[in-house]
């Protein structure tokens, strides 16, 4: 069997730059997917992407599909064959799907009942026949926005312009919004041109040769290559943020490094407001020297030669200067400024038409953030600080600055609070009330900004599910998720004695007394503390904590975050000890029975069995040191007084029947049950553990 190396190219208008490494990521998974689902054999597979085009080389591809030998399984026995032993309609119609006749019908035992098998025997086709369905794993692409064009119904990310599909050098037939396969790619828009492939393995070297390397990761390495020999050459630091290089890498196809330069008075402007304006703005690289202070030079790179590069560089450094320039005009119109006369235009801007203004929202975190500190009895100078970083943490906002550079957000309200003479506690806590930012962001380090990015956050998640705003799927378009694991980051960081539960409740009456919420405030708080158990299950799953203990430990309510943590090392750690499975066992089965149970007070004088003394003595004395245990984060030690009562628990079920005739003694006994079981449930619901 002759082998051919396959290649599928997309040739597209520029795609956003975010979307391009995932989406060649995705036509290479659903291409080797599609030919293995078609078991056709291949040896390598290699994906390609620039701004224009997606690709896929597959080498070595069989030329022809491995033929498949299988048993088909269809009816029993019994219903195959009538009481005569003659075929009924149900054989027949089986094997006549399978290609078969009765004849070929033979019985097997599967679970210790027979079924009709037939052996089938499927010829594999022309590998070239069948990869014309390649059009159907194209055009079933997904990205994060679409669009449409012309007169075409199909939605994609960019208009197509061409496509290069060829089998060895035969060309597979494909058609998508009236653009036909061919054998013909376009190399860089403006220095390369048309130019034909004429065989699959030919595909980067025929793009280089127009001016693209197609090779991701080689383009990535190329700038960060040229950026070093800018770094030695010039004896200067110039810091690479990984994102950054990464969308620099999907907006170009040719890359050459070069450097400009800005005038030196601009570094009087924070060094915050450079970088931005640098690197999200215009995608430059920011330049420091030895000792890590920013010089007045970038590093951008072009798509395209060397030629002409100074003319290229000049027109970057006036785009540049213009950036500069209003940033500085910015900066020096906003230290004129009165931080409280900001705080009262925050009424004016709408946060959430039904929700409220932003300066609703600021007397909202005022509020959380003073019954927080009065939770965790923070002293009052720490609260009087804390109440001044809410009242003014958002004024920023509305600063010249911060609308024209929105990532700025609590960085230049730090400093302007610092110029304007607050508090550096205050200042600080302005800036660090948003973090942490994203996922690989850390936490606020110091309390102030602690309780007023907790308040925030609340405030944010909260109102938004008082008004049925739930992240659905993948729909999350106020960050909720992001926000709750922040939630959970924080109190996990600072190690809070505070209940989750507790906070929902408060923040939630606020909304309700407000008249925003839409719900019954429990169908509310049900709904947040799912959302926040998920947040939770997440952290537990980094910590590689099993799934069954993760459900128990979720199973009950959150209260401290903490603790619940530590709940579930515990249980992690202790899963394979020899008295495990028996002490799980036992507190399983006090809370199982429990479910028939109410609350209810015990009268030891309808004991009628010694058991029922003695667990009833035993489970009076551990009850409150298991409760001392865990308000002092002593999860082992809590649980090794529960393990303690697995021998009592056994003798008592052995002995007593807690379903008695006598309804006073059965509602009794269900009693001790129910309160056995929820000091059970501090630790966990022991029913969701597998042991073995």
């Amino acid at each position: 069997m002759s082998n051919r190396d396959l290649l599928i190219e997309i040739g597209l208008e520029e795609m956003p730059a975010r979307f391009v490494t995932d989406s060649m990521n995705q036509l290479s998974d659903k291409i080797t997917n599609w030919l293995i689902e078609h078991n056709i054999s291949f040896e390598q597979v290699e994906s390609f992407s620039s701004p224009r085009r997606l690709a896929v080389l597959v080498r070595d591809v069989a030329d022809k599909q491995k033929d498949v030998e299988l048993e088909a399984k269809g009816p029993a026995k019994k219903i195959a064959l009538d009481q005569d032993g003659n075929w009924t309609k149900a054989a027949m119609g089986f094997t006549r799907g399978q290609g078969a006749t009765v004849e070929d019908i033979f019985f097997k035992e599967i679970n210790g009942v027979e079924y009709a098998h037939i052996n089938k025997f499927i010829q594999g086709k022309n590998t070239k026949e069948i990869l014309g369905e390649l059009e159907n794993v194209i055009v079933h692409l997904s990205f994060p926005k679409n669009m449409r064009w012309g007169d075409q119904d199909l939605r994609y990310v960019r208009p197509i312009k061409w496509i290069v599909a060829l089998f060895g050098d035969e060309i597979i037939p494909i058609t998508i919004t009236n653009v036909s396969s061919g054998n013909k790619t376009w190399g860089h828009r403006f220095l390369g041109q048309e130019v034909e492939v004429t065989s699959p393995r030919d595909y980067e070297k025929v793009l280089m040769s127009q001016y693209v390397i197609a090779d991701y990761l080689e383009r990535k390495e190329a700038i960060k290559n040229q950026i070093k020999i800018l770094e030695e050459d010039n004896n200067w630091e110039i810091p690479i943020d990984e994102d950054l290089l990464s969308e620099v890498t999907n907006l170009v196809e040719y890359p050459t490094a070069f450097f400009g330069k800005f005038e030196e008075e601009f570094l009087n402007l924070p060094e915050e407001v450079l970088i931005t304006s640098m690197r999200e703005h215009q995608r430059y690289f920011p330049v420091k020297d030895k000792n890590g202070a920013l010089l007045p030079y970038f590093v951008a790179v072009r798509n395209g030669d060397h030629n002409y590069l100074e003319k290229v560089a000049r027109g970057n450094e006036k785009v540049l200067r213009a950036r500069l320039s209003d940033a500085d005009f910015f900066y020096k119109e906003d230290q004129k400024l009165e931080i409280d006369n900001l705080v009262q235009k925050l009424d004016k801007i709408i946060y959430h038409e039904e929700i409220g203004s932003i300066g609703d929202k600021v007397r909202r975190i005022q509020l959380i953030t003073k019954n927080v500190s009065e939770l965790l009895k923070i002293d009052s100078q720490t609260q009087e600080k804390a109440n001044r970083a809410a009242e003014i943490c958002k004024f920023d906002l509305v600063t010249n600055m911060v609308y024209e550079f929105p990532e700025l957000q609590g960085v230049m309200g730090e400093r302007y609070a610092r110029i304007s003479g607050e508090d550096e506690a205050v200042a600080v806590a302005i800036n660090e009330h948003y973090m942490p930012r994203h996922a690989d962001d850390s936490s606020p380090t110091s309390t102030i900004g602690a309780l007023v990015s907790l308040a925030d956050k609340l405030d944010t998640i909260i109102g938004c599910f008082s008004i049925g705003i739930i992240p659905t799927g993948s729909q999350d378009p106020y960050a909720l998720r992001r926000m709750a694991s922040g939630v959970v980051q924080i109190l996990l960081d600072k190690g809070w004695n505070i209940g989750l539960e507790e906070l929902i409740d408060d923040v939630l009456d606020l909304f309700i007394e407000a008249k925003v919420a839409k719900l019954e405030k429990q169908e509310i708080k049900k709904e947040l503390v799912h959302f926040f158990k998920l947040r939770i299950k997440h952290e537990l799953n980094t910590r590689n904590i099993r799934y069954d203990i993760i459900d128990a430990v979720l199973g009950t309510q959150i209260g401290n975050v903490g603790l619940v943590i530590k709940k579930a090392e515990m249980l992690e750690n202790n899963k394979d000890h020899q008295d495990f499975k028996t002490t799980i066992e036992s507190l399983g089965r006090v809370v199982n029975i429990a479910k028939k149970g109410e609350e209810a007070e015990i009268n030891p004088s309808l004991f009628q069995s010694e058991e029922e003394k003695h667990l009833f003595e035993k489970f009076t004395e551990v009850k409150p040191k298991v409760i001392e245990s865990l308000n002092n984060h002593e999860v082992a030690e809590a649980f090794h007084l529960l393990a303690s009562l697995r021998e009592l628990i056994d003798q008592y079920f052995e002995h007593t029947m807690v379903m008695a005739e006598d309804a006073a003694v059965r509602q009794n006994r269900l009693a001790q049950m129910v309160q056995l079981a929820n000091i059970i449930y501090l630790i966990g619901d022991m029913n969701a553990i597998i042991v073995k």
